[in-house]
Parts: C-alpha cells; structure tokens; sequence
C-alpha cells in the first residue's frame, strides 16, 4: 500500500501531537515494512526526531510543496493543494493524524481517515479564544464529515464527536495510543544518576509532566504537598503557560520552594529517567483526549494519581486511584496512601505494568492496518 499522512505535526511539533505522529508512522514502517508512508507537511524544519526515522525506515520519505506559488502560501497548500498532489502521488489512503483533512481530499477521490484527539475547546470553551473554537469548530467538523473512517483516541472523545457534531457511531472507532519505547526500557544507572544531578532531583518526589496550563490543574498537587511527609517534593515538567505563574505565586505564598520544582525544555531523553525514579506520578487533569503521560508512568513502574470527570479511567485502568480535580483533601489522601503503605504501591504498580499491555504496538499498529486495508482493493 501507499499510504499518505499529514505530517505537519511531526515535522514542526516536538511534543504532543508530533509525538503521536512520529509514533504513528514509526510503528508502522516497523512492522509493515511492506508499504510506503509518504509524509506530507508545509514547510521543512530541523527535526532530530524525524530525521532518525527518516534514517532508520527506507520506506518513510516526506513531500512538501512544489510549486513557486504553494511554497510560498504552505498553510493553504496543505487546506486546498494538497490533495491533488496525493492522486498524483498514487496515494491509496491518506491519514490525517491531529484532527484535520484538506478540505478537497473527497474532490481528489483519494479514501480518507481522520484521527481526532479532543473536543476540549467545545467541552470547556473558557480555556480558548473565541476565535480559536471557531476554527477548530470548523476544521474538526469538516474533517469528520469528510472523512470515510474517523479514529477516535479514546471512547470519551467518540462520545464528544457523536455529541457535538451528529457523527454516526459506526463511522468512528476507538484505538488507543501508545507510548515511546524508551519508556518500557530501564534506565541505566548512570543515566538516573546523570538526571539527578541535571536536575537536582530530590531523594522522594511525586511527579506532574505535562503543560502547566489551568486544564492540566497541577497546582491542586501543589495544594495537598504540605500535607505530605516533609521528605517528599513535587518534581513538575512541562512547557510553561500563564498558569505557571499562578502556580509559584502558591508556592510563594506557602513558602514551598524548597519542595516544589518546576522544569522546562526538558530534552525527551531525559523523561524516562525522571519518570522511574519517581515515588508516584499525578496526572489532576480536568480534561483529556486520552492522557499519554499515564501510559509513560505505568510503563516506568510508577503508581499513578489521576483524576475523574474525563478519560483518564480508560488510560490507566483499575489499578490507578482517582480524584475529585477540585478535592485537595482526596489528592492527599490518595498520596500518603501510596507513599505510606509499600504493600498497596507494589499492587498498584504490578496491576498497572499488566493492564498497559494492551497498548502494545502491535495492537494499535494491526488495528491501524486493518482500517487502510478496507479502502484498498
């Protein structure tokens, strides 16, 4: 098979949603070496990420604009000039991996699946502009309606699509995410050792990765640390909002800065590290499409503390403990519950490490490959 991907995600994002994509096409190229993935993206930037792929997979070639006039307009090529550049290009089915197709993709009779992530910015409009929830509106809308197979990356955001936009139920199917090998890996000593010293990680932290943005609701964590053993820091890492400014005015005010840390621009190598040396991993978020950083947690042997009200339940399963995001006195409990009580963060750890084989590789991979091969004679 030929198969296209819009690839502006793994081209230009380093977290995210380039993740997501880069994973996408890497398992892919991995396991069905067979087919061609062509990478279709606006414009060229410098990607160690995608470069490796593109090193490490022959079958793996990218595509950006050709013509003086799409080179120059590259965010219009990949709404309208793109898709007569995939019949061209012999494309059997075109994925687009972070929520949109080319508004012409049906014109150019090529089959067309869309993977949506979230419908946050309808669910909880107050965390975007007014202008962004339109266009999102309106690009995620379309690309459902156009779309012959939607994915949707957990059941919570299937419910969101067939709530907000009227989609048929048979048309979307759910098939989870995964997460970077390297967090299935153990860390090497050396390694951990080397991240301790980086960043001056503490003997006992819990650990929050992920954007500090209101959403993510990280600073009821930092609530519930004075009621913690005095030993035990908070270790947050992630790209930082204004929110984070919200967050250390607390910090201040509380004279926590002695036990709460906060990192940027943390290099991708590095989490793993972070992660497996971590006495427990909190994930508060008011709302998510699915919640990668649960996956990563379970895979590094961490016991995890999510909260309820969207999909996290899905990403972590039974063995993780869920609260309240506006209860600082159940985050608390849950964390001296866990920090307490060694025989129940061994449980929690070894039913986590079973239930997040489901997430494995080869079953999203299959389950992607059997969706292609539907639209291919």
């Amino acid at each position: 098979m030929k198969i296209g991907f819009d690839a502006k995600r793994a081209v230009q994002n380093y977290t995210g949603l380039g993740n997501y994509s880069r994973y996408i096409v890497e398992i892919l190229a991995q396991l069905y070496p067979e087919n061609n993935y062509i990478l279709y993206a606006p414009r060229k930037k410098r990607n160690e990420q995608l470069n490796h792929l593109l090193e490490t997979y022959k079958q793996i070639k990218t595509v950006y604009p050709v013509q003086f006039i799409w080179r120059k307009l590259s965010s219009l090529w990949r709404v309208w000039g793109m898709s007569s550049q995939l019949k061209d290009d012999g494309i059997q089915v075109f994925h687009g991996l972070s929520n949109e197709l080319p508004l012409t993709i049906k014109k150019a009779g090529v089959k067309s699946v869309v993977t949506i992530h979230d419908l946050i910015f309808l669910r909880f409009p107050q965390y975007y502009k007014p202008i962004d929830r339109k266009i999102y509106t309106y690009k995620f809308r379309k690309a459902c309606e156009n779309a012959d197979q939607i994915i949707a990356i957990s059941a919570c955001t299937k419910r969101d699509i067939i709530d907000f936009f009227g989609i048929a139920e048979d048309k979307i199917k759910v098939v989870y995410q995964g997460c970077d090998d390297t967090f299935r890996k153990e860390a090497s000593p050396e390694k951990k050792a080397e991240v301790r010293t980086t960043y001056h990680l503490p003997e006992r932290y819990i650990l929050n990765v992920g954007s500090i943005e209101e959403r993510k609701n990280v600073l009821l964590v930092a609530q519930a640390v004075d009621r913690l053993p005095q030993d035990t820091h908070l270790v947050i890492v992630g790209k930082r909002t204004a929110y984070t400014q919200e967050v250390e005015a607390f910090i201040r005010e509380h004279h926590l800065q002695e036990r709460i840390h906060i990192y940027s621009n943390v290099p991708f190598n590095d989490l793993p590290a972070i992660y497996q040396q971590a006495e427990a991993f909190v994930y508060p978020s008011r709302y998510e499409g699915f919640g990668i950083p649960i996956i990563e947690a379970l895979h590094s042997n961490v016991p995890v503390v999510g909260a309820t009200g969207s999909c996290l339940e899905e990403a972590g399963g039974p063995s993780c403990m869920y609260v309240h995001p506006d209860s600082v006195d159940e985050m608390a409990e849950a964390l001296n519950d866990i920090l307490s009580n060694t025989a129940k963060r061994q449980e929690m750890i070894a039913h986590g490490k079973a239930f997040v084989k489901q997430f494995s590789k080869e079953k999203q991979a299959a389950e992607l490959m059997n969706i292609y091969r539907q639209f291919v004679d």
